[in-house]
């Protein structure tokens, strides 16, 4: 077998097929995000992000960057190595016990991001507790499907938020079986939300464990930040709630909140924390910060809210078809790979917008998308030159519009 073809020929096929994936070389503006500069070659230009999942602006915010500094002359660059091999640092234990708070649980184990989170956690559980059947949302994130199958656990997928086809699959399992029910919050490419109390009702009533990923929410909704789940008041009721520091919170990591003896349990069998470098402790120190901002200020959950309801009404008024959802991810749908990426390809070129494509395998064939993430650092002339540009481009490329525009 010749290796180089191989790899050759498979990049060529994503690329006739539109779904081959093109990185923008962005250099972000402390103080200024949502503006960047973006490169090409030796030239650069201003561009404004629309697609970013630092959702409150928070990886800029004065407090974060305070902390980090901090901790960056106390401590120096790095954690050393594993918390098992080099100690674990005093930013590391005060994050997750913020993190505890925040979710109202016990105790918190961070990781290295959500994805290894996710696939520690689900992997370690499902694994190692015996006959223990993972009930999965079909939707699910790879990093909990990653987990799951590593697991090598009995997996049954249920369709998506659909609570007969989840009570079906649970009925169908010994009541005495041990049961993982896993989903989402916020779904990220679609942004539906997901039924969380009367899935708790059926694990309740088929004895089973639930495992909430919150981390599009966390930071974005309830009193505190603390998600769908705190926001709901059902936050005792999720035996494993896993959420980012990469997202809301503005830096990067990942993290379960649970009983003391459940993150105990996975502290102690999880290869993905056991053996991996943990966080720098000016990161740790970062994320601390952001939460116990986020704790206490709601200046930014209502400006990041009016935000969005602000671009979601002006593309409705000029007929772009855009994916009604109940949460902060506006999902313009294209439904063609090549004409998605070109239009992303335009607004950089042509319109100093950064959005990137959304095409298969993050989503279905068929339902490619551009996935607008409004936030409170977005200002009304940035909107305006995002509405405008959508507008002229829908006419450029003659797509449909929303009937909302004939009326």
């Amino acid at each position: 077998m010749n290796y180089e073809n191989f790899f050759a020929s498979s990049l060529e096929q994503l690329r006739d097929d539109g779904n081959y994936r093109v990185f923008a070389e962005l250099e972000r503006q402390c103080g200024d995000f949502p503006h960047a500069r973006a490169h090409d070659g030796s030239s650069t230009a201003p561009v404004t992000i629309w697609c970013s999942n630092d959702y409150l602006g928070m990886g800029q915010h004065p407090s974060v960057l305070n902390a980090m500094h901090e901790a960056l002359d106390r401590c120096g660059a790095g954690a050393g190595g594993t918390r098992n091999i080099s100690g674990t640092t005093h930013d590391h234990v005060l994050l997750e016990a913020e993190l505890a708070d925040l979710h109202g649980k016990e105790d918190a184990l961070l990781f290295t991001s959500g994805y290894v989170s996710n696939w520690a956690a689900l992997g370690t559980l499902a694994g190692k507790i015996p006959d223990c059947v993972v009930l999965s949302d079909a939707l699910n994130h790879a990093s909990m499907i990653e987990g799951i199958r590593h697991s090598k656990a009995e997996r049954m997928i249920w369709k998506h938020n659909d609570l007969q086809d989840l009570e079906a699959k649970l009925a169908s399992l010994p009541l005495i079986q041990p049961k993982l029910i896993a989903f989402e919050s916020v779904y990220s490419m679609d942004g539906d939300i997901a039924p969380i109390k009367e899935i708790c009702d059926l694990a309740d009533k088929y004895n089973a464990m639930t495992y909430l990923d919150e981390v599009h929410a966390v930071g974005l909704y309830g009193p505190r930040g603390g998600g769908i789940a705190e926001r709901e008041g059902l936050m005792d009721r999720i035996t494993v709630i896993e959420g980012t520091l990469g997202k809301a919170f503005g830096v990067v990591g990942g993290y379960i909140a649970a009983s003391a003896d459940l993150c105990d349990f996975v502290r102690s069998f999880a290869s993905g924390f056991i053996f991996t470098t943990a966080l720098p402790p000016a990161v740790a120190a970062g994320a601390a910060a952001s939460i116990r901002h986020l704790k206490t200020s709601t200046i930014e959950r209502e400006a990041h809210q009016a935000r969005v309801a602000e671009v979601r009404a002006r593309l409705t008024g000029i007929g772009i078809p855009h994916t009604e959802n109940p949460s902060h991810i506006i999902p313009v749908m294209v439904g063609d790979p090549v004409k998605c990426k070109f239009i992303s390809d335009l607004l950089l070129r042509d319109y100093g917008i950064y959005i990137q494509p959304i095409n298969y395998p993050t989503v279905p064939k068929g339902t490619e998308r551009l996935r607008i993430t409004p936030s409170p650092v977005h200002s009304q002339e940035d909107v305006d030159r995002l509405v405008g540009a959508l507008e002229a481009l829908w006419s450029q490329c003659e797509l449909a519009r929303m009937p909302m525009a004939a009326q």
